[in-house]
């Protein structure tokens, strides 16, 4: 073998090498119902007011939460104990607080399943922990009772006070009930209408659309389901409900390669926070940006000497940001500025508005 052909061989080892990787790499791919859901198949919101018993002295002061009082007295009263206006007004029940329940109903619950409960003070009560809910309605958006709650709450955090010191750990004013709700009304679901069942894309996009009758074109039998618009699927599907059934499972597991979505930067301004997907990309342009601060140095009005103002600007120069076609080279581009999380939030919205920023720019 000579020179020339060892080099060869050389060369196409490193090539196989470096391929080797990307060809044993699986195609990740989704289910359809981590993409969309059946239209009509949902959670339904439940909520409820009620009292929560059995704490140690970190209840609500009732003179400040004169709803809990009020409260204590429904309550009694429904239990054959009639107290008068007066007795009422003097109660102070510093073992009781008032709370808000939320609960989320499944689609297809039953009457006597359970679900859990969230419970949240809703008065100056301190701490929730060692309570128990007593027996509360809740209800959904139509004012109809779907379930009745009770039970002991859970609360994941402790505190402890001593004169003017105070320990706190995580959130005491909120707790939950595992399964302390029974269900007691079912909500009707209906699995589609007619002959087709209707899947509904979680983001609005015609290509994850296409792609998605295409998978289940292709696996149940063309013309089993087409597209009305960039969110709504249509499918056929059999009558018999059971049959119906059987056919989703097989649906909603269907494995489809989803579209990449639209190249996306999202900015939370409360906490500085700035989000973007791979598909952003960024054009050549010119950044200068600078901080301006003042600091106001109180006044001794003892001496009749004046406030000290001192307005400082940190010094700033023109910064050329490179083009970057993927996130990494975005990424390294933007730490080239050396600005903080909040400063960036303003570079990446002057980026936008000068049209360097090639994404959607998005607040929440």
């Amino acid at each position: 073998m000579n020179s020339r052909s060892g080099k060869w061989y050389r060369q196409a080892a490193i090539v196989a090498a470096c391929l080797l990787p990307l060809c044993s790499t699986p195609v990740l791919a989704e289910r359809i119902k981590d993409l969309a859901a059946v239209q009509g198949v949902r959670n339904n919101q439940l909520i409820g007011y009620g009292l929560v018993v059995g704490l140690d002295n970190t209840g609500d002061q009732t003179t400040q939460t004169p709803f809990t009082t009020q409260a204590i007295g429904n309550m009694l009263s429904q239990m054959g104990v009639n107290l008068t206006q007066d007795q009422a007004q003097r109660l102070q029940l510093k073992n009781v607080a008032a709370v808000m329940l939320t609960a989320v109903l499944p689609p297809f619950a039953r009457p006597g399943q359970p679900i859990d409960v969230t419970v949240s003070s809703m008065g100056n009560a301190k701490s929730l922990r060692g309570g128990t809910l007593l027996m509360t309605q809740l209800k959904g958006g139509d004012g109809q009772v779907y379930a009745i709650a009770q039970g002991n709450v859970l609360v994941g955090g402790i505190g402890a006070t001593s004169g003017n010191s105070k320990v706190t750990v995580n959130h005491l004013a909120a707790g939950r009930i595992p399964s302390g709700a029974t269900v007691e009304r079912a909500v009707p679901t209906a699995l589609g209408q007619g002959g087709y069942v209707y899947y509904e894309l979680a983001e609005t996009d015609f290509g994850n659309a296409q792609v998605l009758v295409e998978a289940i074109n292709k696996s149940m039998g063309q013309g089993t389901a087409q597209a009305l618009d960039g969110r709504r699927i249509a499918v056929r599907a059999p009558e018999d409900l059971s049959a119906r059934v059987a056919f989703l499972g097989r649906v909603d597991n269907l494995e489809i390669k989803r579209q990449a979505g639209a190249a996306k930067v999202v900015i939370n301004p409360r906490t500085g926070s700035v989000v973007m997907n791979q598909r952003v990309s960024i054009e050549a342009c010119t950044v200068a940006h600078g901080s301006l601060s003042v600091v106001v140095e109180g006044a001794q009005p003892q001496f009749g000497q004046p406030a000290d103002i001192q307005v400082k600007q940190d010094g700033s120069s023109l910064i050329n940001v490179k083009a970057g076609v993927n996130l990494a080279d975005v990424v390294k581009a933007l730490n080239a500025l050396g600005a903080n999380p909040l400063d960036l939030l303003a570079i990446l919205q002057a980026m936008k508005s000068a049209g360097a920023l090639r994404a959607d720019l998005e607040v929440i």
